[in-house]
């Protein structure tokens, strides 16, 4: 791990929480259906993903819930480049419609990837959530369907997003600079 620290808070917890809400409403007309299943791709989205699914119970909506484990980045903080799947979704997908949750859009290549396999499964729809979105990044033509909040391009920490393993519990989202 490179000598780094923690500074500058982007989003509050309170900017979070509002926002999170906000996301929710927008998208609730969207997630009304019989067979919805939200899919969130570990490690970076379980708790964005919590937030989200308690604030739809309160628009009654009520999904299904699964995730599966994408891996691009490894211990870094660049993307390799080639997405694989280390953990698959373990429910049945074919036929649903399917929201897929991630913490940061940053190359594209993540959710693009996931939408194609989920598609692939026989999802009968496959929707996109990120809490993030980070364009300056962009390889691969690719827009969420839902956005928290977009960012320029640095690297942050927090509300679940991580670095080499640490970070995700803290409330808020802050960026993070590296020594040297």
């Amino acid at each position: 791990m490179k000598a780094h620290h923690i500074e500058e808070v982007l989003f509050s917890a309170d900017q979070i929480e509002a926002r999170v809400r906000a996301l929710v409403h927008d998208m609730a007309e969207g997630c009304r259906s019989e067979n919805l299943v939200l899919i969130g791709v570990l490690r970076g989205s379980f708790i964005f993903l919590a937030d989200l699914v308690r604030e739809l119970y309160r628009q009654d909506v009520h999904p299904r819930i699964d995730f599966m484990t994408l891996e691009s980045y490894g211990s870094g903080t660049e993307s390799s480049g080639t997405v694989r799947v280390a953990k698959d979704v373990g429910m049945e997908v074919a036929g649903t419609d399917v929201l897929v949750v991630d913490d940061i859009l940053d190359t594209g290549r993540t959710l693009s990837f996931a939408r194609q396999h989920l598609l692939a499964l026989g999802a009968r729809t496959v929707r996109t959530c990120a809490l993030l979105d980070k364009p300056a990044r962009r390889s691969v033509p690719f827009q969420a369907d839902y956005v928290g909040f977009t960012i320029e391009d640095r690297f942050v920490v927090g509300y679940g997003l991580d670095y080499d393993g640490r970070y995700r519990e803290v409330p808020h989202i802050a960026c993070v600079t590296f020594a040297g």
